[in-house]
């Protein structure tokens, strides 16, 4: 069976589904701010919001309408950064990673230790 290979577009899930929320949320921010994506992909997060924040719903049953805003949501986060250039969604998860993926070659101090004794 083929063994899926890590996407390098998306962070991690060791860190954490808010980690993963909040990343993503600098991620459409950052995208929103560059001038390389289209104006029509754009619109995608606004028109969500939108919706979030108008006060007609899709579905009106209490608890299904708040699952059907997140999911709302989540699509057209989605959606908006399958439409981005994938060269710029990959230069700003990049910036955006910063620190967090440290090779294990760079956790290695390579130095000599000695003791000390009060003689």
């Amino acid at each position: 069976m083929d063994q899926k290979k890590p996407s390098n577009l998306t962070v991690s899930q060791q860190s954490g589904v808010v980690r993963n929320v909040i990343n993503q949320l600098k991620l459409i921010t950052r995208l929103m701010g560059d001038s390389r994506v289209s104006i029509f992909a754009k619109l995608i997060p606004v028109g969500a919001l939108i919706y979030l924040i108008s006060p007609i719903d899709a579905i009106s049953i209490p608890v299904i309408g708040a699952l059907d805003d997140a999911a709302l949501l989540w699509l057209g986060s989605y959606v908006f950064t399958e439409l981005c250039p994938p060269a710029v969604v990959a230069e700003h998860m990049k910036e955006l990673a910063g620190n967090m993926n440290v090779d294990a070659q760079d956790e290695v101090v390579d130095a000599e230790a000695t003791d000390i004794s009060d003689k």
